[in-house]
């Protein structure tokens, strides 16, 4: 909702500043960064500082405590300067007094509410405003409470007296006062006990590094303790999540339980003291890095002396890699992956195994529901290569720096992907979370992981800095460090294990390879095979390109091809031809259509089927609909839904998929679950052709479809997947010259695999 004094001052940074400053802000009366930015910098500007910048930093307010180090009715630089003042009181949802350029009674009076909430008004007594508060501001900082949780008022009480006690500290500034425990939070926490240790400013500097450490050994705290030490313990564990403790500078026996409780789920030994490692612990997500480990993982193939090396040092789980995408001709990275008879090495040796699986994942963008279900499918292979058994948990990895809204946008959507990743191949492994806390919580919270791999190591992270350990934790990634001498020296992750997961110490053996199926596809011949198909599509009448279709020839070769190892995990766990499930996807994406003047878009078609199942029309068909209808087919191959539930029921009866997976074509909201999974998901709808296939053999009485398949019953399938008219005959007849084109490259690249 636009707040009309916020407009108002939106209004005037932008008319007095914008050509000064060198940026304008959206005038809608709704506080925003950008319009803080602009203040900034507008105050930048009346402090004669050559270089504007967004950021209210060591420049400014070392400028403004020269300048301006007291500004109030008497000291008030301009009308402009104060102006500034009463726009970012509005911001901050203060009285400004109207945006005058008077430092009036109603402006006082809002700077020592401010200060006040802030908790600071003994430090700065009366209404002056001074530097600190100045920068706090201007930000986004909430000075009023909005966190929820039986905790949130202790937490809005332990940021007031941080805020009051160290905000004169040289380094220390003002932090939210929102009963939220966050990033800014966690770190104030250590320069305050850097502060407590006797750090001079400019020492100090939230870091936690070997000073502050041997400062914090010097202050075990145990029951009978009080003053500021045990203040900051309790604030740390409230801070934690640590239910029922108060903050308080006495440490009472009640206190002493909980610390217990806290060192229990946490894996330290459990003393109820406030001694180094249930400090580090509570501050930092690494906690003591000296800690001995019962789990590492690692990039680098388990030998008999380096198993040796691992057990001598307490190990019992080791983390492993399902697979690597990178092939790297030298260094150790070419070992990631779990190499042949490894895992024998590890069982033999006394030691478990636990999966991970990672692509790149090194940013969001490699993360969404469609690249979740892919990596699921690739993950199942590889895991059942390698032979690990039903039941085996695999966690899947978020290996970067996700702020929360990246979580929400892509994290979650990955993992809802993942998860019908795994129920598309039989649903026999179990879903883990690898990542920063924040990503494991949240992950977790929804059901889409049963168990976190935490990677604390991490600290900096915003994801890991200021967030509580995740309720489900079954490892923590806590420090690296080379383990053994000689031929079993290795380079590890040292992780605690909580015991929630044990991994594996017996493995099925690695299935065979099987005469005839399919391997991945050998890169070298990409261009031949693209020049083929063009060559034939342009034969039976497709040419590259149409003005009323999405896709080219070409567009659609190239996708199919990038997909290949899916394509290929697919084709060798179902025990069909690779190419018979990408002719569908190939085929139908060359012909989606996107003609409205034709009257046969595609899209018109799904927005009918959202609109009868929704009752509203979605956001990208802006046109009226004048007949909805329950089904169409679509997604990459085109398959319609119910078509989708009766394919994948006849998997769920063949074993081939989980019970979980049984939908009834019958019911509405089955229906608009599976069509828009296909509509959205392309993976989902890959992973579902192989079925279809199935699902159409069995229609027409045709075994498999198999590796062993006559090419007669393999046509026989492909007309059926194009419908049942004596038109489908003859498109699904040119779509076996698609497939023969595939068989061209493909039989000589299984004989030499």
């Amino acid at each position: 909702m636009a707040d009309e004094m916020v407009l108002q001052a939106q209004k005037f940074v932008n008319a007095t500043y914008g050509s000064r400053i060198g940026m304008t802000v959206k005038e809608d009366g709704q506080t925003s960064w950008n319009t803080m930015y602009a203040l900034t910098r507008a105050l930048q500007w009346e402090l004669g500082i050559a270089s504007l910048s967004n950021s209210f930093g060591p420049g400014t307010l070392s400028a403004l405590q020269t300048k301006h180090p007291v500004v109030n009715a008497s000291t008030a630089p301009s009308a402009d300067f104060i102006r500034i003042v009463q726009s970012a009181l509005y911001c901050k949802g203060y009285d400004g007094g109207g945006i005058d350029g008077k430092f009036s009674d109603r402006v006082a009076s809002s700077i020592s509410l401010l200060k006040q909430r802030m908790g600071v008004d003994q430090a700065y007594r009366g209404s002056d405003l001074v530097p600190k508060v100045f920068k706090g501001l201007l930000n986004m900082d909430a000075y009023v409470g909005v966190g929820s949780g039986s905790d949130s008022d202790s937490v809005r009480s332990i940021q007031q007296w941080l805020n009051g006690r160290y905000v004169n500290r040289q380094d220390f500034f003002i932090v939210p006062c929102d009963g939220i425990y966050s990033r800014d939070v966690a770190k104030a926490m250590i320069y305050a006990v850097q502060y407590e240790i006797g750090m001079a400013d400019g020492t100090a500097n939230g870091n936690f590094g070997s000073g502050t450490q041997e400062g914090l050994k010097r202050h075990t705290i145990t029951v009978g303790a009080r003053g500021t030490w045990v203040l900051l313990f309790t604030a740390a564990m409230i801070f934690n999540r640590r239910y029922g403790v108060a903050f308080e500078g006495s440490f009472t026996a009640g206190l002493a339980d909980a610390v217990r409780e806290f060192q229990a789920y946490v894996k330290l030994p459990v003393t109820g003291a406030g001694d180094f490692s249930t400090w580090a612990s509570l501050l930092v997500s690494f906690g003591d890095q000296s800690r001995k480990g019962e789990a590492c993982d690692c990039v680098t193939k388990i030998t008999p002396a380096r198993a040796a090396a691992l057990k001598a040092e307490g190990v019992k789980y080791v983390g492993r890699y399902l697979y690597n995408p990178v092939a790297v001709p030298t260094g150790d990275t070419k070992e990631k992956e779990i190499q042949p008879g490894e895992l024998k090495t590890i069982a033999d040796n006394g030691l478990r195994c636990f999966p991970i699986y990672q692509t790149y994942g090194r940013g969001k963008d490699s993360f969404g529901a469609p690249q979740g279900t892919a990596d699921a499918i690739s993950a199942v292979m590889h895991a059942e290569r390698h032979g690990f058994k039903p039941g085996t948990r695999i966690y899947f990895a978020v290996d970067f720096d996700a702020v929360d809204d990246e979580v929400t946008s892509n994290i979650i959507p990955h993992f809802q992907g993942i998860n019908d990743g795994i129920e598309s191949t039989g649903g026999k492994y179990l879903v883990g979370v690898y990542g920063p806390r924040n990503v494991c919580s949240r992950v977790s919270e929804l059901k889409l992981a049963d168990a976190s791999f935490v990677s604390d190591m991490s600290y900096a992270f915003s994801g890991n800095f200021g967030y509580p350990m995740p309720n489900n934790w079954a490892f923590d990634q806590i420090v690296t460090k080379t383990v053994g001498s000689g031929d079993g020296s290795i380079n590890v992750d040292i992780d605690i294990a909580h015991g929630r997961d044990i991994g594996q110490n017996s493995f099925d053996p690695s299935p065979s390879s099987g005469s005839g199926l399919d391997v991945e596809f050998n890169n070298t011949f990409w261009d031949a095979l693209r020049a083929d198909i063009r060559a034939y599509m342009e034969s039976v009448g497709v040419p590259e390109s149409n003005w009323y279709t999405k896709w080219t020839t070409t567009e659609a070769i190239d996708f199919v091809l990038s997909w290949d190892n899916v394509f290929t995990d697919l084709a060798r766990r179902y025990g069909m031809r690779k190419a018979l499930i990408q002719i569908p996807v190939l085929w139908e994406m060359r012909h989606y259509n996107v003609s409205k003047i034709l009257k046969v878009d595609d899209r018109y078609s799904d927005a009918a089927v959202y609109q009868y199942h929704s009752g509203k029309l979605p956001d990208w068909w802006p046109d009226a609909i004048t007949d909805s209808m329950r089904d169409s087919s679509t997604g990459l191959a085109q398959i319609f839904g119910v078509t989708a539930i009766k394919a994948r029921n006849l998997a769920v009866d063949r074993g081939l998929l989980s019970a979980a997976s049984r939908r009834n074509p019958d019911d509405d909201a089955d229906l608009f679950e599976i069509w828009t999974k296909l509509r959205t998901n392309n993976s989902f709808t890959i992973a579902t052709v192989p079925f279809v296939h199935m699902y159409h053999a069995s229609l027409i009485d045709v075994a498999g479809p198999n590796v062993n398949s006559s090419e007669a019953d393999t046509e026989k399938v492909l007309i059926r997947y194009q419908g049942t008219t004596e038109d489908a005959k003859t498109e699904g007849g040119k779509r076996m010259g698609l497939y023969r084109i595939f068989e061209k490259y493909y039989a000589p690249m299984r004989e030499h695999a």
